[in-house]
């Protein structure tokens, strides 16, 4: 199986990723895509990846860190694009990600002053078309991250859409919203399924709509706990629940695991253009 979103970067999996990464192989977990979400989580994503055979990064600044880029200058948002590109050299890096917009009010943030407000939107905007460039420009794979924006993010991709993103395109957990699922097609894009499938009623009926052949499997470890683990409060998730969301992408599909399991994985790696 393809895990094609895990954070194995993540200060979570800090004392235990090598206990993690062996529950997944005996999980039959065959490859790893670990997004990065700004520099520093970037470049721990290759770090860990260039660690295991078929394990692979992704290099972008999430749209939720636009905010500290929004508090200082022009200069600093170019400063921190320069370094994420000059990872998109390494050999371990398939694709931008995780980027997108996100209008998601947090709670819990590490910004003091933290407000979804247009001159935020605003920055995210201009952040996600310079990594959509960047993806353009290498030939990555694009990984993109949408929370409550599918107004902007369908937007600025109609706007900035390139034909060698085709099938190299994934919308990470994709919230069960059918203008997402008509952009997906219309662009040739990958939709990618989560534990909340497991128990998300308007998920399952979203899935239910989307064909095979544009599923990608993702468990977003260490979130997104899957049932029944989530009743049992067995967090974090991690790679080893993939096994939960193919079940229930099975049920939901009237497939057996086996076939499943095939099809999103040859999903992923035409996805991530991995051999």
């Amino acid at each position: 199986m393809f895990d094609t979103h895990c954070h194995l970067n993540f200060k979570r999996f800090k004392k235990n990723v090598d206990e993690v990464i062996s529950r997944a192989l005996k999980a039959g977990i065959t490859h790893i895509v670990i997004p990065g979400t700004d520099v520093k989580q970037s470049q721990k994503a290759v770090e860990v990846a260039q660690k295991h055979d078929q394990f692979y990064a992704a290099v972008g600044i999430h749209p939720h860190h636009a905010f500290e880029l929004m508090t200082n200058d022009q200069l600093q948002m170019t400063s921190e694009l320069d370094e994420i590109e000059k990872l998109i050299s390494h050999p371990k890096v398939v694709a931008i990600g995780e980027v997108g917009m996100d209008k998601h009010v947090y709670e819990n943030t590490k910004y003091s002053e933290y407000a979804v407000d247009e001159r935020f939107i605003e920055t995210q905007r201009e952040l996600f078309r310079r990594h959509i460039e960047l993806a353009i420009k290498h030939n990555k794979s694009l990984i993109l991250h949408n929370r409550e924006a599918t107004d902007e993010l369908v937007s600025i991709l109609n706007n900035s859409w390139d034909a060698k993103l085709e099938h190299q395109t994934v919308l990470h957990c994709c919230e069960a919203d059918e203008r997402l699922l008509a952009i997906a097609k219309d662009h040739n894009m990958f939709i990618g399924v989560d534990g909340d499938v497991t128990f998300d009623v308007s998920k399952q009926e979203f899935i239910k709509k989307v064909p095979i052949d544009m599923l990608v499997l993702e468990t977003d470890s260490p979130f997104i706990l899957p049932e029944p683990l989530l009743s049992q409060k067995k967090y974090p998730n991690e790679p080893a629940h993939l096994t939960y969301i193919a079940q229930s992408v099975a049920h939901i599909k009237g497939l057996t695991v086996e076939e499943v399991t095939r099809i999103t994985t040859e999903n992923g790696k035409r996805l991530f253009q991995i051999e």
